[in-house]
């Protein structure tokens, strides 16, 4: 049997597809996606278009993982309602200090929002 090259996509390529999509998903703008993954928003807007992938080896692959984490959790607590988990990530969190959207915007609060999620929706 006679494996094809490129016949799967890489992880880099992958997960930038499913970041992309989360983004369209929940309104992010290149300049707020970029501010999450550290990355510029050119570089998001080519990201985006398919002409980069993220690296598996860098910081940015890592946030994106998280942001994909988020994006599951809420989805399972949330009942795939995404104007919910839209409206959930702008609302002012007490727990949190912050809205979770502006949270995100460093790994710290990235794995923070995400540790928080998980906990409630461990509750369920």
């Amino acid at each position: 049997m006679v494996a094809l090259a490129n016949s799967t996509p890489d992880k880099g390529s992958t997960l930038s597809s499913a970041i992309s999509r989360i983004a369209e998903f929940w309104g992010l703008s290149n300049a707020k996606l970029g501010a999450i993954l550290g990355l510029s928003a050119p570089t998001i807007s080519r990201m985006k278009r398919g002409e980069t992938a993220l690296d598996p080896a860098s910081k940015s692959f890592e946030a994106g993982q998280f942001l994909v984490r988020l994006f599951r959790s809420l989805d399972a607590m949330l009942g795939s309602d995404d104007a919910a988990a839209k409206r959930w990530l702008e609302t002012p969190n007490l727990d949190l200090e912050a809205k979770p959207i502006d949270a995100i915007e460093t790994m710290r609060g990235l794995i923070t929002v995400c540790d928080y999620v998980d906990f409630y929706r461990a509750r369920v």
